[in-house]
């Protein structure tokens, strides 16, 4: 394919995610109806469609319209490219700008700093009553790709080890200040899951700000370890291969850990699946990795942003506190209770954790942190707390 023939396809699926079809399913329905377009095709296809989700507003400002198209032609002028040489109408590219597109462009200067956080008005309002002086290069954070972290297995070998194998695939790595087991990849990061380092166990893919939350954790070297909220088991294994405790793993979903007892094997790292947390007497360490907003990774889920409405924030927030809640009648005597979101608002995290301590005095907060985009990672969100 053509630039230009990526481009409309891109507008194309723009359209339908438009229409309220998830951004994932249109991708992989589009795939599955174009199979002439090959991988690179696909990969760039993908990076037009999550740039444009994830800087909604602005593209369709400077591209005259909340359409496909309008977020295309936006996209093009926010990279300072020349517009006309995309929209030529030539083979398969879009057409050209009619004289009424022209009209409605805007230039990058002229958009306020609110214009440029790509959120819903009550979103940026919120984000702002957060992180006051923060908030605007969080926002900006937010409006960019993800980078791909990579979590050394200790288990298995070390930093520099890992960075070694990595080039055998022409992959390269850079260590990451955020954690000590954390390396960003800056070249190939698409070869990482046909990797060596990733197939036999030595590296995890998991965000680095993911790594530092489980690096603020108190881990007892025995007893026992709960994953309470443990979805897909990052942090389970990410926890095993730094403590000889016992580590276990429970989830509301159970398939979200269907290939947990694999990957924990293969990273030698064994994990005992639960689905009965009462089925094994209290737990040194209870950690609540609960669902949350996502807000904190909204580059990555950029959907997320424009789904959540002020009432499903409100849900998150009653769902959180019965976690936190059932989570603390797991815990021994003298152990921890630590309570996680991959969320930037207040609301999810300290405001959440201190109602709890208002309602439960036998408990108090050791310490906590926010973690934001701007410090590298994903923003995230972590409390210990011990009973008085």
């Amino acid at each position: 394919m053509t630039p230009a023939a990526r481009i409309q396809s891109s507008i194309e699926l723009l359209d339908t995610i438009l229409s309220g079809v998830p951004t994932e399913q249109a991708l992989t329905r589009w795939a599955r109806s174009n199979r002439f377009a090959g991988s690179k095709d696909r990969a760039a296809i993908r990076d037009h469609v999550f740039s444009a989700i994830r800087c909604r507003n602005s593209f369709a400002l400077l591209g005259g319209e909340h359409t496909g198209r309008g977020l295309m032609i936006g996209a093009i002028i926010s990279a300072k490219e020349n517009v006309d040489e995309a929209f030529n109408g030539i083979g398969y590219g879009p057409a050209a700008l009619s004289e009424d597109e022209r009209g409605a462009l805007r230039t990058l200067e002229s958009l306020s700093d609110d214009e440029r956080t790509d959120m819903p008005d009550w979103i940026w309002t919120k984000l702002q009553e957060d992180l006051g002086d923060e908030a605007i290069q969080a926002a900006e954070y937010l409006r960019h790709r993800a980078p791909v972290f990579l979590r050394v297995n200790l288990r298995k070998c070390d930093v520099e080890t890992a960075i070694t194998l990595l080039k055998e695939d022409e992959i390269e790595a850079e260590i990451h200040e955020l954690s000590a087991t954390a390396l960003q990849v800056v070249k190939n990061p698409r070869r990482v899951a046909q990797s060596r380092a990733y197939k036999d166990g030595y590296v995890e893919l998991q965000d680095v700000a993911s790594q530092a939350v489980c690096d603020f954790l108190s881990l007892p070297n025995s007893g026992k370890i709960l994953d309470f909220c443990a979805g897909g088991g990052g942090k389970s294994l990410a926890i095993a291969a730094k403590s000889d405790a016992n580590i276990f793993a429970h989830d509301a979903n159970i398939l979200r850990m269907k290939d947990l007892p694999e990957r924990g094997a293969k990273a030698s790292t064994p994990i005992k699946i639960l689905e009965n947390i009462f089925i094994e007497e209290r737990f040194d360490l209870v950690l609540c990795d609960v669902p949350c907003s996502g807000s904190g990774s909204w580059r990555r889920s950029p959907d997320g942003k424009w789904n959540l409405t002020e009432t499903s924030l409100d849900d998150l927030n009653e769902t959180q506190a019965n976690i936190l809640e059932e989570a603390s009648s797991l815990v021994l005597d003298g152990g921890e209770l630590a309570y996680a979101t991959c969320s930037v608002f207040h609301c999810e995290n300290r405001a959440l954790v201190d109602a709890f301590v208002v309602n439960n005095s036998e408990w108090r907060v050791i310490e906590d942190h926010q973690f934001l985009p701007q410090d590298g990672g994903d923003g995230f969100y972590i409390a210990r707390l011990t009973r008085v």
